[in-house]
């Protein structure tokens, strides 16, 4: 565990352990939970498939391809345990491939219209 205050910047970085120099590492999601086991019913969403969705979310930059760093405030789940659970999901693709999910960035999904 890693203790902080409620609004304290947390800083995370993520890095790829590989020596091949043409891999880029991308942070498509990141999501908190108040539990361990069930992250995905109730779950609050810092970024989702590329797009941030907390106002407190900021990218640092990296020198290296294989490395992201960003930062958010700390957070406690209204009625619940103090504690709070972080799942990111990377995507590793090869440099300058640009069909790659790695260059796609944020993806929104298209709504569908409702019938009566």
């Amino acid at each position: 565990p890693y203790y902080v205050d409620i609004n304290q910047n947390l800083f995370l970085e993520a890095y790829l352990h590989s020596s091949d120099p043409n891999l880029v590492l991308f942070l498509d999601t990141c999501v908190a939970s108040p539990t361990p086991h069930n992250i995905t019913t109730v779950t609050y969403d810092i970024i989702r498939n590329g797009c941030v969705r907390d106002s407190t979310y900021s990218p640092y930059y990296s020198p290296y391809k294989h490395i992201v760093r960003f930062k958010f405030n700390a957070f406690q789940f209204v009625r619940s345990s103090p504690l709070v659970y972080l799942r990111c999901e990377l995507a590793v693709c090869r440099a300058y491939d640009y069909s790659s999910r790695c260059y796609q960035g944020c993806i929104t999904r298209s709504k569908r219209e409702a019938s009566s």
